[in-house]
């Protein structure tokens, strides 16, 4: 704990994760961006590292029930025939991605917009839908985090370089508390997926999800 101005400022990774105050968010851990058959593998990509990250996130997302952590689901969804997709975002999707414009993304209503079943939210658990990158952009997630006191939230999830470094950066806009897990969070891509995590460094904590699981457990991180 560091003191500013009589501020107290939460320091160590055991104040940041205490499960009194953390949220744990997954990001679009959906059947377009994580299996064979979506968007993603449609569009060429590996998804190879997906596949590990969501292994792992199964058992992080069971310790952090177990910590009475409270879980967030981020779901993009998109609205069909791209009504809720500008241009800027389907220039991004369409020449950037390769997207088949008649196919579009996590359409609303299809099976590549739903969470993958081994990460299926239970029953009371909450869901924020986003139409863009970052789950704070037109979405109810900050008040949710605020109503339910939490000060720290721990990322998941997929794009790494896109929508995972997006809520990111918007989390430590919104005065939260910024922890990245990185190993349960995955690209298509490895060089942007380090190059993202080594940016996000820099500015946060991205720390391997065994430290973070020891505090939920009462046990001291280790952390090299």
């Amino acid at each position: 704990m560091l003191e500013v101005h009589g501020r107290q400022i939460l320091t160590t990774l055991e104040e940041l994760v205490d499960p009194a105050h953390t949220a744990l968010l997954v990001i679009d851990m959906q059947n377009d961006f994580c299996r064979e058959g979506g968007l993603m593998h449609e569009t060429g990509q590996d998804l190879s590292s997906v596949k590990q990250a969501a292994d792992r996130l199964r058992h992080v997302l069971s310790c952090a029930r177990a910590a009475r952590v409270l879980p967030v689901y981020i779901q993009a969804r998109s609205l069909p025939q791209h009504a809720s997709s500008s241009g800027p975002w389907l220039l991004f999707m369409v020449v950037r991605y390769g997207m088949d414009p008649k196919r579009g993304c996590t359409v609303e209503g299809t099976w590549g917009a739903e969470i993958i079943d081994e990460l299926a939210p239970e029953p009371g658990d909450t869901v924020v839908t986003k139409a863009r990158a970052s789950a704070f952009i037109g979405t109810n997630l900050d008040m949710i985090l605020r109503s339910n006191g939490i000060a720290t939230v721990v990322l998941t999830g997929v794009v790494t370089q896109g929508c995972v470094e997006s809520t990111a950066r918007d989390a430590m806009y919104h005065d939260y508390y910024t922890v990245v897990l990185e190993d349960c969070v995955a690209a298509y891509d490895p060089g942007l997926h380090d190059a993202s995590l080594k940016v996000l460094r820099s500015r946060m904590d991205v720390v391997p999800s065994d430290a973070v699981l020891r505090v939920w457990a009462g046990r001291p991180p280790r952390i090299a």
